[in-house]
């Protein structure tokens, strides 16, 4: 196992899936990683490539999403450390339905496809684990679909910060400060730039966020969780 590992167990373990695991399964997943960086831009894998294991974010940020022929980004996520992502190939042997680029510079922990099924192989029941991992995400992805669906522009921003800021229900670790343009935000939430802007700009305004640049700092999480739900006018 990479020494370095050690050091980053302890954050494996604080967010709830990893330290959820049973002890054994821990281990596993650690002593049979690898490590590796990423560069701003730098491409982790694309939509239709092969699996080749599982990641974890330990440093930096991943978007998830796919860009279309036309050029226009469809942004699913930005995951920060420490969420786990390339469950679902392992579930369905099929290709990778992302693209997964790194944001900002990244540093992630590999688990090899190899090791992976040797050990599922070995010991069935860990395949539910990794359900919960997958089910987990599927809460989500529900979630979301269901803001774009039913909540009007000005709930939309304000609950996909709030998703963010609390981790994405636990997928990832809690932030006060989201490195996320703009751009990539109001491609989260189906808006135009301008409008994601003119909505940011009042939640700022009433002295929910800072806005920085490519950077929102969260300043009152219960007033952004009231303005999620209509409950605050912007």
């Amino acid at each position: 196992m990479d020494p370095r590992l050690l050091r980053y167990r302890p954050q494996l373990e604080s967010t709830p899936w990893f330290r959820g695991l049973p002890v054994e399964l821990q281990d596993y997943l650690t002593s049979h990683a690898t490590l590796l960086r990423l560069e701003k831009g730098q491409v982790l894998y694309r939509r239709g490539d092969r699996s080749y294991g599982l990641y974890a974010v330990l440093e930096g940020a991943l978007s998830i999403g796919t860009v279309g022929v036309d050029g226009r980004e469809s942004l699913v996520a930005v995951l920060g450390p420490t969420a786990w992502i390339g469950e679902i190939s392992l579930f369905d042997g099929l290709p990778r339905p992302h693209d997964v680029i790194a944001v900002s510079r990244a540093f992630c922990l590999h688990v090899p496809e190899a090791a992976l099924q040797s050990l599922l192989d070995a010991t069935p029941r860990y395949w539910r684990d990794f359900a919960l991992l997958m089910a987990q995400r599927l809460r989500i992805s529900f979630k979301s679909t269901e803001s774009l669906t039913l909540q009007p522009a000005a709930q939309r921003v304000a609950s996909r910060l709030l998703l963010i800021a609390e981790g994405y229900d636990g997928l990832n670790a809690v932030r006060s400060t989201i490195r996320l343009s703009q751009d990539s935000l109001a491609s989260m939430v189906s808006l135009s730039r301008q409008t994601t802007n003119q909505l940011l700009k009042s939640l700022e305004s009433q002295q929910i966020v800072s806005l920085k640049f490519g950077e929102i700092q969260i300043l009152d999480i219960e007033r952004l969780r009231a303005a999620s739900v209509g409950a605050l006018k912007l």
